[in-house]
């Protein structure tokens, strides 16, 4: 039988406005309705696993990161949203030789968000001699080719994780990244700190597949939807302190 004359505050209190119950006595007295918290949630985002799981040589590179943390978890406050990157450089036979501009501009556009901060890792070019996939008859068998690596972004975002996770800045993460690599901090975070870690697959592509490591030890996983890009898309003009910024052509 429920206590206070029939009243049961599990299921009649909620809300944060004043209410009139009656107490043992039977006399009404005011009460406050708890206020139902939200979730903080912090999005920390591998942009290279982004590009080329979902947005490589598609209509949706002009990607508003924070429109889509919030279209993620719609119902929580969102906390910091991290973005780890490097600055690409130019390469010979490289396309129109406009590919830093083009990521100068989005990197601009990203910085006028609110709660969006970037972490810049670096791109290691070097000669390498490879084996051909089909060397003619007769002909050489390798070719020297010019191999770009993308180094410290997964290390800048498993560090940011781990530290924001003990300096207690959210009470649940995503993380936007197929790399298995992820798969410890991601583990940590959750089981030693007590901070659920949610992992998004950038997997919309064709021929790409969400990490079974990653899948293993996340509170629980989805996968970015091109519908969601579609819908979080930046202005195609912005303005910073420096002017404006416009969206690349072709984007």
């Amino acid at each position: 039988m429920p206590p206070f004359g029939g009243f049961d505050p599990a299921t009649e209190v909620a809300g944060g406005v004043p209410i009139l119950i009656p107490n043992r006595s039977g006399e009404r007295q005011q009460v406050e309705r708890p206020c139902e918290r939200t979730m903080k949630t912090s999005v920390y985002i591998d942009g290279f696993n982004l590009y080329y799981g979902c947005l490589k040589r598609t209509a949706h590179r002009w990607l508003d990161i924070l429109a889509l943390a919030r279209a993620l978890a719609p119902k929580h406050t969102i906390g910091d949203v991290r973005y780890f990157t490097a600055k690409v450089s130019t390469l010979p036979g490289d396309g129109d030789g406009q590919q830093p501009q083009r990521q100068q501009a989005y990197l601009r556009a990203l910085a006028t968000l609110p709660g969006v901060s970037i972490h810049y890792g670096h791109y290691l070019a070097g000669t390498r001699t490879m084996p051909l996939a089909n060397p003619p008859p007769g002909g050489p068998k390798f070719a020297s080719v010019i191999k770009m690596e993308e180094k410290g972004s997964d290390v800048n975002l498993a560090t940011m994780l781990l530290v924001d996770a003990f300096r207690g800045r959210f009470d649940q993460a995503l993380v936007i990244s197929n790399d298995s690599d992820l798969a410890l901090p991601v583990e940590l975070v959750t089981k030693e700190l007590g901070r659920p870690v949610g992992v998004v697959f950038p997997c919309s592509l064709p021929n790409r597949h969400p990490s079974a490591k990653l899948k293993q030890v996340a509170k629980f996983t989805r996968e970015v939807r091109i519908a969601t890009l579609a819908a979080c898309q930046l202005p195609a003009s912005l303005t910073d302190s420096h002017g404006t910024i416009t969206k690349p052509v072709g984007w």
